[in-house]
């Protein structure tokens, strides 16, 4: 099996997958249910999913468990399975990343547990990691190559899910949802980040940004964390777009040309990791393929170049300098 490690020391960049839950989405799951038991129910289709995003080029898999810890899965009376529905997924990306041919990395989605942190919530660092520990145990007996820690916005379980990866012996990645004016949901801004992260040990393999809002503001957030540390290896997965509601569907607004642009911009912008979180197709990352295979490096980016290539910023432009005042801002709880 490949591992992240020895191919970030090989490659000069590696394409990760696309979207998982508005891809099933247009394969049949529907609002409200848990795209997690369509691993035990469905495993044909998130097979095809894989294979998809393998065929486009993807040289990193994620597995289908955002929302494979327990007090998610809760939400669906599902918590007593946390550790085999986990197991199944990576089982199930692992059967396609084994017949790919070439290297193919497995990476176990990690997402959060959607509860708050005390004194704002009741969630303990113990029970948040004891809660993560469940689920890695349960990707690294499917075969997953390392845990992908993502979409997190406070630092306290970033820590934990850090935490309970050492414990079950993965290696992880840390990414983080800049969704609010430029910094995380509980205040965190890219460059904050960076120094937050520093001191784990072990370390993550690779930070970095996903989701959030769209193409320019995940650059932007890429730009802060390469320019706060130049060494790290960093990952950049933004939206495919702007999402719009129309005909009683979301759709996202970024084309694979605009997807293709972004890609090149985020290696220019010292990203090592590139890919595409909601509403990314094997499509799209088809045409990210293309682009990055005969994309030659060109000058670090600044945010209007940046605008002017992937469309204007959701947030404001300044919230993507990435400037490290986050404790001058008090946090704001998650809406339910």
């Amino acid at each position: 099996m490949p591992t992240l490690q020895h191919m970030l020391s090989t490659k000069p960049w590696l394409l990760a997958d696309g979207a998982t839950g508005t891809n099933l989405f247009q394969m049949g799951l529907v609002s409200g249910d848990s795209p997690e038991i369509w691993n035990e129910e469905h495993p044909d289709r998130i097979k095809t999913l894989h294979q998809r995003f393998v065929e486009a080029g993807a040289d990193i898999i994620l597995t289908n468990t955002f929302g494979g810890n327990r007090r998610r899965l809760a939400l669906h009376q599902a918590e007593g399975r946390t550790h085999e529905i986990n197991r199944i997924a990576a089982s199930l990306a692992r059967e396609v990343a084994d017949a790919a041919g070439r290297p193919v990395v497995v990476a176990g989605s990690v997402g959060p547990t959607g509860e708050l942190f005390a004194p704002l919530g009741a969630l303990t660092h113990e029970n948040c990691v004891a809660v993560f520990v469940e689920q890695i145990e349960g990707l690294k007996a499917g075969g997953a190559d390392v845990a992908w820690i993502e979409t997190m916005s406070a630092v306290e379980e970033m820590r934990a899910a850090a935490t309970a990866a050492a414990k079950v012996g993965l290696p992880f990645t840390i990414t983080a949802s800049f969704d609010t004016a430029g910094r995380t949901m509980m205040g965190i801004t890219p460059r904050a980040l960076v120094e937050a992260l520093a001191g784990l040990d072990p370390g993550p393999l690779a930070i970095g940004a996903n989701c959030g809002a769209g193409a320019s503001d995940t650059l932007a957030a890429v730009l802060a964390i390469t320019g706060a540390d130049p060494g790290l290896a960093v990952i950049s997965k933004a939206n495919a777009g702007i999402p719009r509601y129309h005909d009683g569907h979301i759709h996202y607004s970024g084309t694979p040309e605009l997807m293709a642009a972004y890609a090149r911009l985020a290696i220019d912008s010292g990203a090592r990791i590139v890919g595409g979180c909601c509403g990314t197709s094997p499509e799209h990352l088809a045409g990210m393929r293309q682009a990055l295979d005969s994309h030659r490096a060109g000058e670090r980016p600044d945010l209007d170049s940046i605008v002017a290539k992937t469309g204007a910023f959701v947030h404001r432009p300044s919230a993507g300098k990435g400037d490290a005042d986050s404790s001058k801002r008090e946090p704001r709880r998650r809406s339910r």
